[in-house]
């Protein structure tokens, strides 16, 4: 069998060819995938209801509900936006690192 890609090391992969503007749309994408679209951010309902997407249809709820408590940085019981970008990026040790470089690098786009 193949060595599975090992979650940390795709996003570096992703943010090498899309740059760091390509990189955050394609994680904007992720979430309103995930997202319940009534409520604008990811919710138990929502989450559970996409799992098969990310490969994870055998997580039971408890599961569920450690995932969005380790994301809910506001506490309202879900994942907005910010939440789901800065729990990517918490996901991704390489990311953590290189993260000045990608705010310096959108902030220049954006300029």
């Amino acid at each position: 069998m193949a060595d599975a890609i090992v979650f940390e090391d795709f996003f570096p992969a992703m943010v090498d060819k899309l740059g760091a503007e390509g990189f955050m749309k394609e994680l904007c994408n992720g979430f309103r995938l995930l997202m319940d679209g009534e409520k604008g951010m990811i919710t138990f309902e929502s989450l559970k209801r996409n799992l098969a997407l990310l490969g994870l249809q055998d997580m039971d709820d408890d599961e569920v509900v450690c995932m969005l408590r380790e994301g809910d940085l506001n506490g309202d019981g879900g994942l907005d936006e910010m939440d789901f970008c800065t729990l990517m990026f918490r996901l991704s040790p390489a990311l953590m690192k290189s993260s000045k470089n990608l705010l310096e690098e959108a902030l220049v786009t954006e300029m």
